[in-house]
């Protein structure tokens, strides 16, 4: 069974019991459930804590997917005790890392919005992140455009997700931002993240319930990628 992903429904769990289905030849972990984000779609996996019913802990360097794209695999630091398959287990996320990467990950949806080009790339880090856009012409003035992202995270929208089919996302292509990261397809359905009254966009990973929660951001560089590409970066103020 593909580990049940407790984090699209609900992005502030911070941590689950869980039961061991499987551990890889590399030591991974695999659980029939989880509350921590694989790399993907710009997103950095979850570290955390795993802790086994005596107390002990293993500590969770961060999480990815397996190979056919349906388990979790949550890897362990190195030289850690693995636990034994068919343990119960509790799953306890780094939360403060977890929400600075959620605050980061809306407010580059946000930004989608007030630089409304095809997106080339992307990342979330830890308390700042980027974008890669295709601009025909680069005249941006930073400080413009830092009033006007933070102006919208200033609207207290709310953020929400809804469900469409498979086939309703390829009969509206325009619903897709991205360029090089595929929404999460296969499944078939994929979810959309909706900031009321201002984006709507396949996305698989974490947000905010409202961009009150984002706080202050500050656009700290626009850098040149080739002729008609701009990164912009942005950060916490």
């Amino acid at each position: 069974m593909p580990t049940e992903l407790l984090f699209r429904d609900d992005a502030y769990l911070k941590e689950c019991s869980a039961v061991i289905t499987a551990i890889n030849e590399r030591g991974g972990i695999v659980t029939d459930r989880t509350v921590f984000y694989a790399t993907g779609g710009g997103q950095p996996g979850d570290g955390g804590v795993l802790r086994n019913t005596d107390g002990s802990e293993i500590v969770i360097a961060t999480t990815v997917y397996g190979e056919d794209k349906s388990d979790i695999v949550h890897v362990p630091a190195e030289n850690s005790t693995l636990p034994r398959i068919g343990d119960t287990v509790t799953l306890s996320l780094d939360w403060p890392k977890r929400f600075q990467r959620m605050r980061i990950h809306t407010a580059l949806h946000l930004l989608t919005t007030v630089l409304a080009y095809p997106v080339t790339g992307g990342s979330v880090g830890d308390g700042e992140g980027r974008l890669d856009f295709d601009i025909p012409d680069a005249g941006l003035d930073k400080d413009e455009l830092t009033i006007e992202l933070n102006r919208r995270i200033a609207q207290n929208a709310a953020v929400t997700y809804r469900w469409i089919r498979d086939e309703e996302l390829e009969a509206n292509p325009g619903l897709v931002k991205t360029m090089s990261v595929k929404p999460p397809m296969g499944t078939g359905r994929v979810r959309l993240v909706e900031i009321a009254g201002l984006d709507l966009q396949p996305c698989g990973g974490t947000h905010v319930h409202n961009t009150s929660e984002i706080g202050k951001i500050n656009i700290t560089a626009i850098e040149k990628k080739g002729k008609i590409n701009r990164r912009v970066r942005i950060a916490f103020a």
